[in-house]
């Protein structure tokens, strides 16, 4: 029987290292992407077996505008390719499909694509998997406080919470970010307020689901304090007791 998360219920992964792996094969870039995409859906699938209940993918950041048009060209195929392989999995398999970020500049029948898998999953139960596209984790932040301005509402930690793109999502659990770089790179600024984080070598072309759930079965184990002296079950109940103490001391 496959190992069962307890602690870990948001995923999100920086899938990186696809250009270098591509390059280190004297090969061009968009390749290393093309092999990349293959390994979306194996680890989609293994999230979702090991009773993981949102996986985010970092898959197009505002920061990649910046490549060569040729690359972003070939990510939006591949994504538009993707989506169509996997809707009737996603479907079969109870999963929530939906997309953060910016797609304005995607392709309309693209654009129709995400809308209508977005659409048709949007009751399902099971594994909330997201993909954060033209996304940017300061954008992010500073549309959910011009929202809350624009709406006449106090801006206080639960409203930007609330306002972001994904609310219901709550905050990561664990980050993961292939190819050896150590940073966050803007991504999901402020839900990783209290995430573990996990950096691997492993270029995304190679990672494995054999290594995913290695990292997921390693980090379960370690203690999560939440500011607390010992280990807590959520940030949820760290503030709870902070309310609590306050109360106590006045």
């Amino acid at each position: 029987m496959d190992f069962q998360v307890n602690k870990l219920k948001h995923v999100a992964i920086i899938m990186d290292g696809n250009g270098r792996w591509a390059q280190n094969r004297a090969h061009r870039r968009v390749w290393g992407h093309v092999r990349g995409s293959s390994v979306v859906s194996n680890i989609v699938e293994k999230a979702d077996d090991m009773g993981v209940k949102a996986l985010t993918l970092y898959a197009f950041s505002t920061e990649n505008w910046g490549r060569p048009p040729s690359e972003i060209r070939t990510l939006f195929l591949l994504l538009k390719k993707f989506l169509i392989k996997e809707r009737n999995k996603v479907l079969k398999n109870n999963i929530k499909f939906n997309i953060i970020g910016d797609i304005s500049k995607l392709p309309k029948d693209t654009v129709k694509i995400i809308d209508d898998l977005k659409r048709d999953s949007k009751d399902n139960t099971g594994l909330k998997l997201t993909f954060a596209f033209g996304y940017g984790g300061r954008a992010e932040i500073i549309s959910a406080v011009n929202k809350l301005i624009a709406e006449d509402i106090e801006v206080t930690e639960e409203s930007i919470s609330n306002a972001l793109h994904a609310p219901e999502l709550g905050d990561v659990d664990l980050m993961i970010r292939t190819g050896g770089d150590q940073r966050i790179s803007n991504f999901l600024l402020w839900q990783i307020a209290y995430g573990e984080l996990y950096f691997t070598e492993t270029m995304w072309p190679n990672f494995t689901c054999t290594e995913f759930e290695k990292i997921i079965m390693e980090v379960e184990k370690r203690e999560r304090r939440f500011g607390q002296v010992t280990e807590t079950e959520s940030l949820a109940a760290t503030k709870t007791q902070v309310k609590n103490n306050f109360r106590l001391i006045n």
